[in-house]
């Protein structure tokens, strides 16, 4: 359903970010079309190459598209903040490119969602696999795995995700040093630190196939670095061994019975002590107290 139409005055204006390494054309494709379709909204587009020259993809993209050449591939995080600088709008939406959405009014509901919601910061769509409807639990991120259930959250998907500009400046824009994993908590985490909610939204849909994280080679090893990097670049130093220490027994008893899994997850842990995690900016108790009182004590 259409939201209210507005009037020029008031357009409502979102900068697309659609990140890509140049490896999946159909997806990317199908992701753009989705963009392309939107309607009751303006949009600037920019495909972002990660380690790939989108400019160079055949067929071409459509006329208007804008690209960003990252001649190496920077990490998820810093191939999106590439692409901010390309685009203008209120708004931002960040899309992978194995992700998609359908509905022509996807934008104009979110941007209207977050216009009437200003505490809102960060909004994320419920994920829906195209081929068989379902919402897997891992792309909920609630501590209830309700699909069908908006709320409050505190990490996000970061596959598809909508944000006011004034926002994502104020939080200083993805976790760059992180590569790949965690970063979406991250984001929720600064997003709350500012004063604003990160929010699910169940009425809003995107597509994306159920897949394993697994499947990264480094999935076990940044997993556990990026956790320990979560603390020291966000928490009070009070709650930094408590949220690292509980996380060490919750994958221990995950993965004890993979032994190689479980080397791969301490050599990171080990890593995320030793390396510089790109600098620090603790919540404040204020809002480790807001974030209790909606829900999750930023310690699991």
């Amino acid at each position: 359903m259409p939201p209210t139409t507005t009037s020029s005055a008031t357009a409502i204006t979102v900068g697309v970010v659609l990140l890509t390494q140049g490896q999946r054309e159909q997806e990317l494709q199908r992701a753009l079309e989705g963009v392309l379709a939107q309607r009751g909204v303006q949009t600037t587009v920019v495909v972002v190459g990660n380690g790939w020259d989108p400019a160079m993809t055949n067929p071409a993209l459509p006329s208007g598209i804008r690209t960003e050449h990252v001649p190496t591939n920077v990490g998820i995080p810093a191939g999106r903040n590439r692409g901010v600088g390309r685009v203008q709008g209120e708004f931002l939406f960040f899309l992978d490119d194995d992700a998609s959405v359908d509905d022509p009014y996807f934008l104009a509901q979110a941007c209207a969602m977050l216009r009437a919601r200003p505490d809102i910061g960060l909004l994320q769509p419920r994920v829906v696999d195209p081929a068989d409807g379902r919402t897997s639990r891992q792309w909920i991120p609630k501590m209830h795995k309700e699909a069908d259930v908006s709320g409050d959250i505190f990490s996000c998907w970061e596959g598809a995700v909508v944000m006011p500009r004034a926002v994502f400046d104020a939080v200083g824009g993805w976790a760059e040093p992180f590569f790949y994993a965690h970063e979406g908590i991250e984001m929720a985490w600064r997003v709350w630190d500012a004063g604003y909610r990160a929010w699910y939204d169940a009425g809003l849909e995107a597509h994306h196939p159920v897949i394993q994280q697994t499947r990264h080679s480094q999935y076990y090893r940044l997993n556990a670095r990026n956790r320990v990097w979560l603390a020291r670049r966000n928490l009070p130093a009070m709650l930094m061994p408590l949220y690292v220490g509980s996380w060490t027994v919750v994958q221990v008893a995950r993965w004890y019975r993979k032994p190689a899994a479980l080397r791969a997850w301490f050599t990171g842990w080990v890593e995320g002590w030793r390396r510089n995690p790109g600098g620090r900016h603790p919540m404040s108790w204020h809002t480790v107290v807001r974030m209790a009182r909606a829900g999750r004590l930023p310690i699991v």
